[in-house]
């Protein structure tokens, strides 16, 4: 089955298709690598519609244009294939948040450092805040010797990705996972 997209529809924004070509001459490759030389792009097409393919700009750049007679709906189709292949490959790393306040306990701050051992044995970043409340934020360094020690905790399978910092009534900390 040959799909032909000759009615204005631009599937690709980066490929152009047949009579959307603007250029006068272009150079013209079959499926199988052969080349027909520069021709006119009518009669281009014309060499691409005997064929029941489609002529596809592939190199916009060069000069004259350079276009494949090709089956445009089955290269699209193999193109997306491609795509869905490398996504399903791909590792989402994801930010795991944990929260602290700076009276948190030692056996508290204890289970959140094992939870963020989990989140770095996964593969995920962890994102250690710090909340102030009221006028405890007058006693900031509290936060940032809390967010060291734990930095030190972890330090043997993580790395500080970005050091502890105030952003508004908050000390953040975030710990990527060694390689």
């Amino acid at each position: 089955m040959i799909v032909n997209f000759r009615e204005g529809t631009n599937i690709s924004k980066d490929l152009r298709i047949n009579d959307q070509i603007r250029a006068k001459k272009v150079r013209v490759v079959l499926e199988d690598g052969e080349q027909l030389g520069i021709m006119d792009i009518r009669d281009a097409i014309r060499a691409a519609e005997e064929r029941n393919l489609d002529l596809v700009e592939i190199a916009p750049t060069a000069t004259p244009p350079v276009c494949r007679v090709m089956n445009y709906g089955k290269y699209k189709y193999e193109q997306s294939k491609r795509e869905r292949e490398s996504r399903k490959n791909q590792k989402v790393i994801d930010v795991k948040e944990l929260r602290i306040t700076p009276t948190t306990d030692t056996h508290d701050l204890e289970v959140k450092t094992n939870r963020a051992k989990e989140f770095l044995s996964r593969g995920d970043k962890v994102k250690f805040s710090v909340r102030f409340r009221g006028r405890e934020i007058v006693h900031s360094h509290l936060g940032q010797e809390m967010l060291k020690d734990i930095a030190e905790k972890l330090s043997d399978m993580a790395d500080l990705e970005r050091a502890p910092k105030l952003e508004g009534h908050s000390m953040v900390m975030i710990l990527a996972p060694k390689q």
